[in-house]
């Protein structure tokens, strides 16, 4: 019987099934895909944009060697250009981030489908990108790790690498990845670990910072320094693998010390010098308003010392616990330093501790009463209005009627009355009735136009009592019309700010030049310094005495609300305040005492490094006899030989051809030379210009000047 034939075995049908079904879906996958991409790419950014983005930037302060005082900003950065940025640091990112940076497409094709199963897959997606997506993540993304996000990176990534070259791609994304600590940027990384700008980072640096950059809350050494120095290592392990340093430069660099800085509190607390650096803020949103501030990058010099400002501090400090000890009941002090020549402010500060509760600034915010201090823009007036110091006036008693039927006596701490007196004599023992007869005999409206036009920017009450100082002031009032003096006539308004520049590097502000007026000549000047100096040689200002030329005054309100001590050599001028917030009274606290210790204190450590010398005796000075015997200063052509008693009067100056700032200007007019103002009770314009204005003081405590008041020496 024969066998039927075999049949040929046939492939199961489902095999070819599943077959098509894969191919089908591996289509449908792509066209979903694709189509996913062109949707998204429809409504991605335009990234030529790229090119005119302006980050925020931080606004950072300088003091006058360089130093940083402090930072203002939305975010903590500071742009710098890939050519100041250091191969070395650059090389770090490179080599962790993306170290085929400059020869891949801008994205990581295996990274995009990793993520593209892991989704899929409904796992979590792993976030590393090259440098080129992260940036485009930076400026346009969120962070979140999608795959739709995961795709638009991807096509920002490649427009980017279209638009732009691999430099200026890697100097956008070292400046606005952020490092942890609040820093942005490499820049501001490297001042807020290591204190220093990014050009000055070690090896050893570069690799810490650039190990921050996966998990910045983790990895910050300020956070968790044994963690930082793992990322370190394995950043530098990185480099060298990359072969942009040998194992034996690694090793070097992660034993090199680190040179971490302390970490630093945001804000106003963690500026260094923080009572003159928040003066300097206070007039930045004045000229450039609060956004230019905190997002502009402006570039801010100024005239602070920090030797001269720590040694204020110092002297502050010494100033309280002295008062303590004493039993003074005196809770805070303030003092401004002013270099005369230039009208720079070099030390400044403004109360006991600036802290989170005390950031109220005693030296320009407060208005205090100056006492005797303030009768030099009297004596002022007197020496530039025809009297000279060795005129005689009589302390004797006086009454004067007041508005509403009384009357006011004026009278001097030790209640005494010392006759006949030369107004040298007077004012070295801040004798009050002279001051008193002094202003009624000049005249209030000259009186209170020669305090504006020395630096007094405070509202002055024309009463007679202004004489004793009963018109608040701040510090730095008293400061800028004492600058006046040891400046030999001609004012300076107090400068802080001396440049700013843009974030692109262009001056905005330009005040680096002093820009001078000139008020009373040099004599005149001088006949008031040479009676300040009497002050601290034997009168009320003798704990003042540094052991060098210097001039000064005391102040001291009747019922020790306030003391005062301001005084200056040729090189510096200081004024010092000591009182208390709720202006309740201190025990006996008067200038000549713990004021003229701190001011004494600080001159000395301040002017420690300068060469003591004597004020210059200027042309139009003349030494005379006086009529008791002695010998005095006098303004040429005034001498008083005749009449003792009287006078003379000074002779008018007459117009020359050209300016001659030595000119003594004619009496009641401030001028340069040849053009002189009438001094009438409007003060006269500021020498600064009306973009560059000064904070307004608001009064802490202020009392307005009364007829009954007076004031002690």
């Amino acid at each position: 019987m024969r066998r039927a034939p075999r049949r040929k075995a046939r492939r199961p049908l489902r095999w070819r099934s599943i077959g098509l079904i894969v191919l089908f879906l591996a289509i449908f996958g792509v066209g979903t895909f694709a189509g996913m991409v062109l949707v998204i790419s429809r409504n991605l950014p335009d990234v030529r944009e790229l090119s005119d983005y302006q980050p925020e930037g931080a606004t950072r302060i300088f003091a006058a060697d360089g130093s940083v005082l402090g930072s203002v900003y939305k975010q903590n950065r500071v742009y710098v250009p890939l050519s100041k940025i250091p191969p070395l640091v650059r090389d770090a990112f490179i080599a962790n981030e993306d170290h085929t940076f400059y020869t891949n497409p801008g994205i990581d094709i295996v990274g995009i489908i990793r993520a593209a199963i892991a989704d899929a897959l409904h796992q979590p997606l792993e976030g590393a990108s090259t440098i080129t997506q992260q940036l485009a993540r930076g400026l346009f993304l969120n962070d979140r790790i999608t795959i739709t996000r995961k795709v638009e990176e991807a096509l920002l990534a490649l427009k980017i690498e279209h638009y732009y070259t691999k430099d200026q791609i890697l100097e956008r994304y070292l400046n606005l990845i952020y490092l942890g600590s609040g820093a942005y940027g490499v820049d501001a990384a490297a001042r807020t670990y290591f204190g220093h700008s990014v050009s000055e980072l070690t090896l050893g640096q570069a690799a810490i910072i650039a190990g921050v950059v996966a998990a910045p809350s983790d990895y910050s050494p300020f956070v968790d320094l044994k963690l930082a120095r793992e990322r370190q290592r394995h950043v530098l392990g990185r480099m060298v693998a990359s072969g942009y340093i040998t194992r034996a430069q690694a090793r070097a660099a992660f034993a090199a010390p680190l040179h971490l800085v302390k970490e630093r509190s945001e804000g106003p607390l963690g500026y260094r010098a923080p009572w003159f650096t928040t003066y300097v803020i206070a007039r930045l949103r004045r000229l450039f308003g609060n956004r230019a501030v905190r997002e502009g990058g402006l570039q801010v010099y100024t005239s602070l010392d920090p030797r001269m400002e720590s040694a204020a501090q110092s002297a502050i400090d010494w100033g309280l616990r002295a008062a303590k000890a004493e039993g003074i009941g005196a809770h805070q002090a303030a003092l401004v330093a002013i270099r005369p020549s230039t009208g720079e402010i070099v030390a400044m500060i403004g109360g006991k501790k600036f802290s989170a509760d005390d950031q109220f600034n005693r030296a320009w915010q407060a208005l205090r009463q100056p006492g005797s201090s303030f009768k030099i823009y009297l004596y002022t007036a007197a020496m530039n209005s025809g009297l000279s110091p060795s005129t005689i006036m009589d302390d004797t008693p006086v009454t004067y009627p007041m508005y509403d039927g009384k009357t006011w006596s004026p009278h001097d701490d030790d209640n005494r009355f010392m006759g006949p007196i030369t107004l040298r004599r007077a004012l070295a023992l801040s004798r009050n009735v002279v001051a008193v007869k002094l202003a009624d005999r000049i005249g209030l409206d000259k009186f209170i136009a020669y305090a504006h036009a020395m630096g007094v920017r405070a509202p002055l009450e024309p009463n007679l009592s202004l004489a004793l100082g009963t018109s608040s002031v701040s510090v730095l009032d008293q400061a800028s019309g004492f600058q006046t003096l040891a400046n030999q006539g001609l004012h300076i308004t107090p400068r802080s700010i001396l440049m700013v520049r843009d974030a692109y590097g262009n001056v905005v502000l330009d005040d680096r030049t002093p820009r001078e007026r000139r008020v009373v000549s040099p004599a005149t000047a001088f006949l008031m310094t040479s009676m300040l100096e009497d002050t601290i040689a034997y009168g009320t200002g003798v704990n003042a005495n540094i052991g060098r030329p210097a001039a000064g005054k005391t102040g001291t309100t009747s019922d020790f609300r306030d003391a005062w001590f301001v005084g200056y050599t040729p090189d510096l001028v200081t004024a010092v305040w000591m009182g208390n917030d709720n202006d309740s009274r201190m025990i006996e606290s008067y200038g000549g005492n713990v004021p003229a210790r701190i001011w004494a204190r600080f001159m000395r450590a301040a002017l420690a490094k300068t060469p003591p010398h004597p004020f210059v005796v200027p042309a139009g000075v003349v030494r005379e006899p006086t009529c008791n015997g002695g010998v005095d200063y006098f303004l040429a052509g005034n001498q008083q030989r005749a009449d003792c008693g009287r006078a003379k009067a000074l002779p008018t100056a007459s117009a020359s051809a050209s300016p001659n700032p030595d000119a003594t200007p004619p009496p009641n007019t401030a001028g340069d030379g040849t053009n002189y103002t009438p001094l009438g009770s409007t003060p006269l314009p500021s020498s600064v210009p009306a973009s560059v204005p000064e904070p307004a003081a608001s009064p802490n405590a202020a009392r307005g000047p009364t007829p009954e008041a007076s004031a002690t020496p």
